[in-house]
Formats: structure tokens, sequence, C-alpha cells
């Protein structure tokens, strides 16, 4: 049984290209001797008896005009078959005079051939895309690797002990239909391929793709710095060629058991903090927002509840933000004061009653450390911050 099966779409297109070389008509049988493609669509799904006999006999098989009439449904011809690495995949017809055939007879089945192994590459290379995708999927949400895992990963050649730090790409495509949405993700994945990154990639929806990216340097380091380089390089490319636009969120570096599905979870955290806080911006760091997206699992619970009553008491009373604001700007500058009342543009003095003012607002002593760490960790988890 052949391990590569000859589709009708593929015969076809093998029947189409040869007919505008040869002056013959073409049939194409599969190999159960089966025509699936032909220059006489009325033909198609019939049994080609020559086929069977070229398949059986595994040669090439000239019909003349006497052997033909003891066949069915067959006329004078010359039947090659087609191998893929020395295996019969199916057979190439060509009808009329095998004498006059049959000089480029092999010429048309090699060209043939060429065109299955062209197909059979292509396929397996999508399949291995596929395989590739499916690994990253398990990867980003597994924090252990299971043997099968490991040998999933050996047999596409990947080398799971290679430190990797993730990053999620979002890609603004609500405006598009599924077709063109997927096309996008398509055209970005190539560029995020190419040149050779040994990045591996996964489309995770039509708006979102995971990124397993190299974290190591040359000198064998996890750089930050460069990955940033990296990421501004990337949106610039996709703005020179007219891409919709995508945001990149990085995620946190780590090692050992779990440490890319631990990285994707900063990364998707980044994201989800960067765009609330810094919706202006396309890219975010889990490092210039470590504070944000550690607190967020807090969001929805008793805890977030309780660390943010102090500040619902002050937004009570704070109708135009005036004392949110200021506070903001004094933890901004390390609580200090003068540097403080130099951003706000006020004197040290109105600096002091408006933060006596919040500690009366809030119940809390802004001079005990407790205390303001409770109202700093509140406005971190503040939709407004």
């Amino acid at each position: 049984m052949a391990t590569y099966h000859l589709d009708a779409r593929l015969a076809q297109e093998i029947v189409a290209r040869t007919m505008k070389i040869i002056d013959s008509n073409v049939n194409v049988m599969d190999a159960r001797g089966r025509i699936i493609g032909s220059g006489d669509r009325e033909r198609i799904g019939e049994m080609h008896e020559g086929a069977l006999l070229a398949l059986s006999q595994a040669r090439i098989v000239d019909i003349d005009d006497a052997v033909a009439k003891h066949l069915h449904g067959v006329r004078p011809g010359i039947n090659l078959p087609m191998r893929i690495d020395g295996e019969i995949v199916g057979v190439i017809g060509l009808t009329g005079e095998p004498e006059s055939l049959r000089h480029y007879g092999e010429l048309v089945c090699m060209t043939a051939e060429m065109m299955l192994e062209q197909a059979r590459l292509l396929h397996m290379l999508a399949q291995d895309s596929r395989l590739r995708e499916e690994l990253v999927l398990n990867l980003i949400r597994s924090d252990t690797i299971s043997p099968a895992l490991a040998e999933w990963a050996q047999r596409l050649r990947i080398d799971l002990n290679q430190p990797r730090v993730v990053a999620v790409v979002e890609v603004d495509s609500g405006q598009l239909g599924v077709d063109s949405a997927m096309s996008e993700l398509q055209q970005l994945q190539t560029l995020l391929t190419t040149p050779e990154r040994d990045n591996l990639i996964a489309i995770v929806s039509l708006t979102e793709m995971v990124v397993l990216k190299p974290a190591f340097n040359a000198h064998g380091r996890f750089d930050a710095e460069d990955h940033r380089k990296r990421v501004a390089l990337l949106q610039s490319r996709m703005k020179e060629n007219g891409h919709l636009r995508m945001r990149i969120a990085l995620g946190n570096f780590f090692t050992g058991p779990g440490s890319i599905a631990r990285s994707y979870r900063t990364a998707r955290t980044t994201m989800l903090v960067g765009k609330q806080r810094m919706p202006e911006q396309r890219s975010y760091f889990y490092q210039d927002l470590v504070l944000p997206v550690l607190l967020d699992s807090l969001r929805g619970g008793w805890q977030a509840g309780e660390l943010s009553r102090p500040l619902a008491k002050l937004k009570a009373m704070d109708n135009n933000g005036l004392l949110r604001r200021t506070l903001i700007a004094w933890f901004s500058h390390n609580v200090q004061p003068s540097a403080t009342a130099k951003a706000l543009y006020i004197h040290r003095n109105t600096l002091e009653y408006r933060l006596n003012r919040i500690s009366e607002l809030t119940g809390l002593n802004l001079s005990n450390f407790d205390d303001r760490l409770l109202l700093y960790v509140a406005l971190q988890l503040d939709d407004e911050a």
C-alpha cells in the first residue's frame, strides 16, 4: 500500500499541465487503478484496466489496438507507473499510438513525479508546522514535561532544554473576515521565522499568536534590553510592510520545569495590564510592570476588595481626582516631598496639606510604612491608575 496518496486535485493539475505540452489525452489513476484526473472528465471515477496491469506488473504497459479490444474501456496508449521513493503511487496514461508516445512518455512521467514529490514535501512541511504548533500549545499549558511530550519534541528535532522566553502577540484583525485575519497572522508568522531565528510559534486564535523565543544572547545570558530592541525592530518591519497594527508583550524568563508555561502566563498578564494602563503603547515588558502583573491574580478576590477599601474612601470624596493624582505623583517620586512638589508645581506646604487630607479620608497614617504599602498596592490594583 502506498504511503503517499495521490489526490484528485493534484491529479487534475498534472493532467492540465501535461496536456498543454502534448497533443494527447492524459489520464491519471490512483494506486487502485481508478481514474481521478483526465482530459475527458466523463471518465473520472472509472477503473482503468491498463493502469491495473501497470500496477500489478510494476512496469510500463503499452496498449495497442489489438490489446485494447480485449480490455474494458481502454483505448490505445501507454501507461507509466509513477513512483515516489521507489514506491508506486499511481499511473499516468497517454492516449495514442504507443510507438509515437514512448519517446516522450517517460519525460511526461518524470515531470508528473516531480510534481508529486513537490506536493509531498509541501504536505510534510505543513504537517510538520502543525505538529510544531500543537507542541507549542502543549508547552504553554503544561507545568511539567511528560515523557510523551519529550518524545514528540525529539521527533520534531526541538531541544526542550534550550532556554526560552514567551512573547504574546495580538493583532487588530477584528475588522477582517476569518480568511483575511488568518492570512495576516500567517504573514506575521513568516516575519517571525525569517531569517531563521529558531522561534517556535503557534496561532492561538484569530487575534493572538504566541512566540517561544530563544532567551539567551550570543554570550549565553538573558538580556532584556536586547529583547526590547528585537521587539522594536519587528514593530518597525510590520509598519513598513503595511500589515495590521499589533501589540507585543514579553513575559518573564524562567528556568526549570514548567518554565515556558510560567513565562506564557506572565506574558499574557503583561499584555492585559499593559493595554489597561498604557493603551497608546504597542509593546509591553514584564520588567516594567512586575508589581501590577503579580497583583493581577488578586482581582475579583476578597483580598483585592480589602486592599482597595481605603482608596475607595479617598475616591468617594475626591471629586476632581486632585488628591489621587497627588498620591500617584508622591509614590512616583519615591515619597520625596521636594521632588513631588516640584513635579506638581505646588509649594511643599500645599503638598503636606494634601497628604494630611489623604490620611484623614483613608484612615491610614502615611508616615507608617505598612499603611503606605497598603495604599500603594491599592493604586496598583486600581483600574484608573
